[in-house]
């Protein structure tokens, strides 16, 4: 007999497959899935709002796509045509222009792209169930692509039948959208699933082309930044994330993407600054890899006067937040009133330093951290904007669905910072509201919390929320920063570059022994050979010699330099990883100028792979976490046929 609670399921389970002949029919379909390969798996870290760059690698899988063209014609095509092959599937609408302008026979080159497509499309779609690759087929196209992809045993001559099709379309005039129906389907079967790694925001001008992009894409998750938390926090109406968002747009010569592409009113803040720093002229305050010789001299003293605008009121609002939360231990981030105007020095950590700017008209030195009354009015007006944005709100949804603190996915460990931890390798223990965590459950308290602050119906857990967003962002003991402290203050005011030092968590000096690794994979359930921590947010700094590959192998770091503020360090253009059923490879992938990126120079990101670890025996579905689960289907399915062999369960009519 089986047990009720467990003849209750199988019931349920009987409505998907009402008969034996149907559950045996899915048993088989699942165990055929189980012996295909793994798809590849890419990892991308630390993007910043570098759109160009990201879209690219997005085209061409990391170099996934030129290895599938060599792979299919070896040495029977140029290396000319290889890499005119590999632009029309990352650029296909651009490079057929471009060929259109050139050929004189388009319908014989038409032929010949559509031929070899084809050949392409078969290697790539050929670890997949016809099923899967069915659903990824355009529905225009479906049923002719599957004709072409799909060998056909029954067809005798094979060649005039694919012939007929082809000319068909050439003469039909879908040619066309034909091919970027076909080069459209190789990039998606290339990639089975996507991960990014964090900081999509910020730095770069188009982090909103990028959650766009995201938002069409067919499988991926996204572990939070600290960059990407402090906007999430912007948009949830936290003054100091709002704050935080403005200034670093504006140091960064981004304000189009808060006026132009997010709608953000900066007016109110613009008409404060040129009023209150009118008689100032802000020259710490100049805009970071930007030539101001490009804007005009009203632009850049408006954008400056904004920018030292803006500072002092994320100073006055990050002692606010520390004054609110004293348990948090960031007073040492209350500056303000440390002041002397008078000596024109600040005192930090028991020493006088000299000051290289004390002009600031809206502090009162005896309340320094109250907003005067127009700064007030600026930061509501400028929070309405931003929770009112329903672009911006879109994005941060989906950050939400698809995002979270840390993922374990396949064996691997995957988060954007660090785990806190002391100088002996034991994890930082941190209170918060009067609760210590450490490890696996800081990360976990700390993600529900930010979900607090979208989906909780309790006011004050949603206030609650909305200030842990903020302390993500910048606290020393966040998982998401990991240093001693944010030096915004001392780098804009003070010359002595120690001042500007930010000191890493011991976590970063811990990186070089194998137990590190090992230690935080067991705390998150991970243990046995072939389980890796995969990790953002420092970029690695190649040209020093330093190796993204840490721990004895089992801690890989992906930020190497995607954008270009870090490129002076790392001396490349970032690092990529893929995970396909052959292993672990890496690809360091050399500076391309997309400014004057050309499809026609057919110019590609030249990348340098690496295996991280190969495997002697190809990885199947059914090593992956998928697969696990669909043997516990299969299980299941097993115990359904039992029922209805038993009479314990009737068959329904199919």
């Amino acid at each position: 007999m089986i047990e009720s609670e467990h003849l209750h399921y199988l019931e349920q389970l009987s409505e998907l497959y009402p008969t034996i002949g149907r559950a045996s029919t899915e048993i088989i379909n699942l165990q055929s899935i189980l012996y295909l390969p793994k798809g590849t798996e890419h990892f991308l870290s630390d993007i910043h709002g570098e759109y160009k760059a990201f879209s690219h690698v997005l085209r061409n899988g990391s170099g996934a796509v030129r290895k599938k063209i060599d792979d299919v014609f070896g040495h029977t095509l140029s290396t000319s045509d290889k890499a005119s092959l590999a632009m029309l599937i990352y650029y296909p609408q651009k490079k057929m222009e471009l060929v259109k302008q050139e050929e004189d026979d388009i319908d014989n080159w038409y032929r010949i792209s559509l031929y070899r497509l084809i050949e392409v499309c078969k290697t790539v779609s050929s670890k997949y169930t016809r099923s899967k690759v069915r659903k990824m087929l355009p529905e225009d196209y479906a049923y002719v692509i599957e004709e072409l992809i799909t060998e056909k045993q029954e067809v005798l001559n094979k060649e005039a039948y694919y012939e007929a099709i082809v000319n068909s379309i050439v003469e039909l005039g879908q040619t066309e959208q034909f091919i970027i129906a076909l080069a459209e389907l190789i990039q998606r079967l290339v990639i089975d699933h996507l991960h990014i790694l964090g900081d999509v925001y910020d730095r770069g001008p188009s982090p909103d082309l990028i959650m766009d992009s995201l938002e069409k894409y067919h499988s991926f998750d996204i572990q939070w930044g600290n960059h990407d938390i402090v906007w999430m926090g912007a948009a949830a109406g936290q003054l100091a994330c709002i704050a935080t968002v403005i200034r670093t747009s504006i140091r960064y010569g981004n304000l189009a993407l808060l006026e132009e592409s997010y709608g953000i009113n900066m007016v109110p803040l613009a008409t404060f600054a040129m009023d209150a720093y009118k008689d100032d002229p802000c020259e710490r305050f100049v805009l970071k890899d930007t030539t101001e010789e490009e804007r005009n001299q009203k632009e850049t003293e408006m954008n400056r006067k904004m920018h030292k605008a803006i500072a002092v009121l994320r100073f006055k609002l990050e002692g606010q937040f520390a004054h609110k939360y004293p348990e948090f231990g960031m007073e040492n981030r209350c500056l303000l009133h440390r002041i002397d105007y008078e000596n024109k020095t600040v005192e930090i950590d028991g020493t006088i330093y000299p000051m290289t700017d004390t002009y600031f008209p809206t502090i009162d030195p005896e309340h320094p951290y109250e907003l005067t009354e127009e700064e007030e009015e600026v930061m509501q007006r400028l929070k309405s904007s931003f929770v009112h944005c329903e672009k911006l709100q879109r994005h941060v949804r989906l950050l939400l669905k698809k995002g979270s603190m840390y993922r374990i996915y396949n064996g691997n460990l995957l988060y954007h910072g660090c785990m806190p931890m002391n100088a002996d390798g034991s994890f930082v223990k941190v209170e918060l509201f009067g609760k210590e965590y450490s490890g696996k459950a800081l990360y976990d308290v700390l993600e529900s919390y930010v979900r607090k602050a979208f989906f909780s119906r309790d006011k004050k857990e949603r206030e609650r929320g909305r200030d842990m967003i903020y302390y993500i962002w910048t606290a020393p003991n966040s998982p998401l920063y990991g240093r001693s402290k944010m030096a915004t203050f001392e780098r804009y005011f003070l010359d002595d570059k120690k001042m500007h030092h930010e000191s890493k968590n011991a976590y970063y000096h811990l990186l070089d022994k194998p137990e590190t690794a090992e230690k935080i994979l067991k705390e998150f359930g991970l243990e046995g050979e072939r389980v890796h921590i995969i990790n953002g947010h420092v970029p690695v700094e190649r040209l020093a010699g330093e190796s993204p590959v840490k721990c004895n192998g089992k801690l890989i770091l992906i930020d190497g330099g995607f954008s270009k503020t870090y490129r002076r360090k790392t001396g490349i253009a970032g690092y990529t990883l893929t995970y396909n059923s052959y292993g672990l490879t890496l690809s360091a992938h050399q500076p391309l100028d997309f400014s004057t990126f050309s499809v026609k120079d057919e110019m590609d990101m030249v990348s340098k792979r690496e295996a991280v670890e190969y495997m002697d025996k190809r990885i199947l579905v059914g090593d992956t976490d998928y697969g696990k689960r669909m043997k516990d289907r299969i299980e299941e399915l097993k115990g359904l046929i039992y029922a209805y062999q038993s009479g314990e369960i009737a068959e329904r009519d199919g």
